[in-house]
């Protein structure tokens, strides 16, 4: 019994790994999967930064909850001839944002700090030991609060400065949008779909996402969701595909008896 999933688009860069659990679903599944980003990131330019009238000196930490918000922020220090001091110190949401910062400063346990568990309120716990501190807070122009509303009910003060944006990625008009499922994992990524393709209708084809505000993004558009993740039983967006093929393979199987 042959999936009537063929060809999917992950709206995602393509793996760099080829131990990707997406190149072990295609060939198990016999499906191709395209990998595509709905969205990309880029910088605020210096001249937009400064009508934010944001003095980055006048900070005393940094708190990062993303990569993305290092590179934009040491390479808008760079392009504005910041000298970031020796004493700024760093919070970060997991370990994994906190060890990336060797790219552009020396590690030291004094001045980086991340949450254990990679929660919010964790985050906020070990920032909450350093209120004394005056905070910035690199963000995109699309950003969640939930961060800074647990800071402000602990009366910590801090400042949002909009680095870098979110934007749809545009596809040619010519590109041919044959996709059996979508995979998205932001509400971006739905935006920018009716952006680059107003008169999408899903009729038969599936969409799966990961997180509860993509999700919502989806039914807000009117779409019907096929594939959500995480859940106890997938907690990643691969695991939630994969189970998914697996019971319309076995519910295939059923049909054809």
């Amino acid at each position: 019994m042959a999936l009537n999933i063929k060809k999917l688009l992950v709206s995602q860069p393509k793996p760099a790994s080829e131990k990707s659990p997406y190149f072990d679903i295609a060939e198990k599944y016999g499906v191709e999967i395209d990998f595509r980003p709905f969205i990309k990131v880029e910088p605020v330019s210096a001249k937009e930064f400064r009508q934010q009238r944001i003095s980055i000196l006048d900070h005393t930490a940094v708190i990062f909850t993303a990569r993305t918000a290092i590179d934009h922020f040491f390479h808008l220090c760079e392009e504005m001839r910041i000298v970031i001091p020796e004493g700024m110190k760093y919070f970060c949401m997991t370990e994994a944002i906190a060890v990336y910062l060797q790219k552009y400063t020396v590690y030291r346990k004094r001045k980086i700090f991340f949450a254990q568990t990679g929660k919010t309120e964790d985050l906020v716990t070990i920032i909450g030991k350093h209120a004394k501190e005056i905070y910035l807070a690199p963000v995109s122009d699309v950003h969640k609060d939930d961060l800074f509303t647990l800071m402000e009910t602990k009366r910590i003060h801090y400042t949002k400065a909009v680095m870098f944006r979110t934007v749809s990625n545009d596809f040619a008009k010519e590109e041919k949008f044959d996709y059996d499922m979508l995979l998205f994992f932001s509400p971006s990524g739905i935006t920018s779909l009716l952006k680059n393709f107003p008169d999408f209708k899903q009729d038969n084809v599936k969409i799966g996402c990961f997180g509860p505000t993509t999700a919502k993004a989806v039914k807000e558009a009117g779409f019907h969701l096929d594939v959500e993740a995480p859940t106890p039983e997938a907690p990643s967006m691969t695991a939630a595909l994969e189970l998914y093929l697996k019971r319309e393979l076995a519910n295939g199987k059923k049909d054809d008896r």
